[in-house]
């Protein structure tokens, strides 16, 4: 049997992070939605989004790339909210049967604003 195989990453809240207001907090969320989105563009990542209803809150967001896992890192390691101490990477390959998923280029919202607008 022939197997697909994908890069994940798992975004997770770091015990240290820093405390910030809502205003600093929304500013940081902007750009982290930002850089992801053009990393979505560039197809590098193939999907991704934040989790919630999970049992341990630190799992903050979950993406699906096209890359080995070594490039996926360096770029996720790019990402505001992990440069400034928020989140941490946690990297991974996911392997399933050939074929058994496909994706479809969508355009990602690049802030808050975009991203909870009907």
């Amino acid at each position: 049997m022939r197997f697909d195989s994908y890069t994940v990453i798992l975004l997770t809240l770091r015990p240290d992070a820093p405390v910030m207001t809502e205003e600093q907090a929304a500013e940081l969320q902007d750009r982290h939605l930002t850089h992801g989105a053009g990393l979505q563009d560039r197809g590098l990542i193939l999907a991704r989004g934040p989790l919630t209803d999970q049992d341990d809150e630190r799992f903050r967001g979950f993406s699906i790339w096209s890359v080995d896992p070594a490039t996926a890192r360096a770029h996720a390691e790019a990402d505001p909210a992990v440069q400034v101490g928020r989140l941490a990477v946690e990297v991974m390959t996911w392997m399933m049967p050939a074929g058994n998923i496909q994706f479809t280029k969508v355009r990602a919202p690049r802030s808050i604003a975009e991203a909870t607008a009907d």
